[in-house]
């Protein structure tokens, strides 16, 4: 075991009546995203809120999406989207529940609550999401610096939990706040064309990133450079992790690229599915030559109307999966070439319905924080 790997696995310690020092087995261990999965938070739908039409939101979206998000930003979901929604969230907590996974949910929060800064003021969002507001790395969890102003308090909903794995033994890191000011993001952005050269809404102001933009392996971590993570929260990260972790860049084609986990996921020690629109395999990071790369299937069409329209996601949804274990995975009943592939790959698929959690923000791998895996830190690059 490397140095690292002894800092990350010691645990904390706390005072007995007697004044001893004794050791805490944190509640918290995540080192990567296979690990036979043993406690999991899972979103809320409650209370969620349209969010604000502040470019780094709406360039995110697709175009239609935006327009009415223009129109509704910051009143309520309407009831339809919710209660379907909300069906499909219960047969997912259901059936982790069933698969002998504990499940921790959020407070619920009313999202339709202003709030400001001395720079600026806004409604929430939701909390439907915890994959992009915290990021666990072996027994720390980390609040990331999300650039939405709509999200600047979203992980307040989460503190209970925190708090109590915090008094169990866990490390607990809060990124720097981000200011968001104007100087954060650049005036006049417009999403690039194909062919053009890639850019980006954010400036290099301050550090800023979500924890979807990155995947964990161990001791090798990859993200992709977004429109709501820049470099200088890269460098944050790597910094804070220190030399016993690597971060490697995934390259994206998308031109409004946000979060990792519909380019890149990474199912087993060796296997990565990646998105055959938005990563060019041929320039991979060396560290994965000796990976097997499984090109995703073209997703299946999504044929209702009011899903196609109030979707925050694009059609590699598909994509965003949730590992139990090695061989088994979460994956949308709706994309029978994926249950298929995932099938041939050696997989063996759960098939369970999400797709009306688009519209707050993801599916299966978004709307959750996997917080304890049975496993160790290693490596599994060259």
């Amino acid at each position: 075991m490397t140095a690292a790997a002894d800092k990350d696995a010691r645990p904390a310690r706390s005072a007995s009546a007697d004044g001893a020092s004794e050791p805490l087995l944190s509640p918290v261990n995540s080192h990567n995203e296979w690990d036979p999965l043993e406690e999991i938070i899972v979103g809320r739908l409650d209370g969620a809120t349209i969010p604000s039409d502040h470019p780094v939101v709406t360039c995110n979206i697709p175009p239609w999406a935006a327009r009415m998000q223009g129109l509704a930003a910051g009143f309520r979901y309407p009831r339809l989207l919710v209660e379907r929604a909300q069906q499909e969230l219960d047969q997912f907590v259901a059936l982790l529940e069933s698969l002998g996974v504990t499940v921790r949910r959020p407070d619920e929060v009313d999202h339709r609550r202003r709030f400001s800064t001395p720079d600026w003021s806004s409604r929430g969002f939701c909390n439907t999401c915890p994959r992009d507001s915290m990021l666990v790395i072996g027994d720390e969890i980390v609040e990331t610096p999300m650039a939405w102003p709509c999200r600047y308090f979203e992980t307040h909903s989460y503190r209970t939990i925190l708090k109590e794995y915090f008094r169990g033994g866990a490390r607990w890191t809060a990124a720097p706040k981000p200011q968001l000011t104007d100087e954060l993001f650049e005036a006049d952005f417009r999403v690039p064309e194909a062919g053009e050269p890639m850019r980006y809404i954010l400036t290099e102001f301050e550090p800023v990133f979500d924890a979807a933009d990155f995947m964990r392996a161990g001791h090798d971590l990859f993200v992709t450079r977004s429109n709501v993570t820049n470099r200088m929260g890269v460098d944050w990260l790597r910094r804070h992790l220190g030399p016993g972790y690597r971060i490697h860049e995934i390259k994206s084609r998308c031109r409004t690229p946000m979060h990792i986990d519909t380019t890149f996921v990474l199912l087993a020690p060796g296997k990565v599915l990646v998105n055959p629109e938005y990563v060019d395999v041929d320039h991979l990071p060396d560290v994965l030559s000796s990976w097997d790369v499984l090109i995703a299937p073209e997703p299946r069409p999504i044929d209702e109307r009011l899903l196609k329209v109030t979707s925050m996601c694009g059609k590699w949804l598909s994509m965003n999966v949730l590992m139990i274990d090695e061989k088994r995975v979460i994956a949308e009943r709706h994309h029978t070439d994926m249950l298929r592939a995932l099938e041939k790959w050696g997989f063996e698929p759960i098939p369970c319905d999400l797709l009306h959690y688009a519209p707050f923000g993801g599916s299966f791998h978004c709307a959750t924080l996997d917080v304890r895996r049975r496993g160790t830190l290693e490596s599994y690059t060259d």
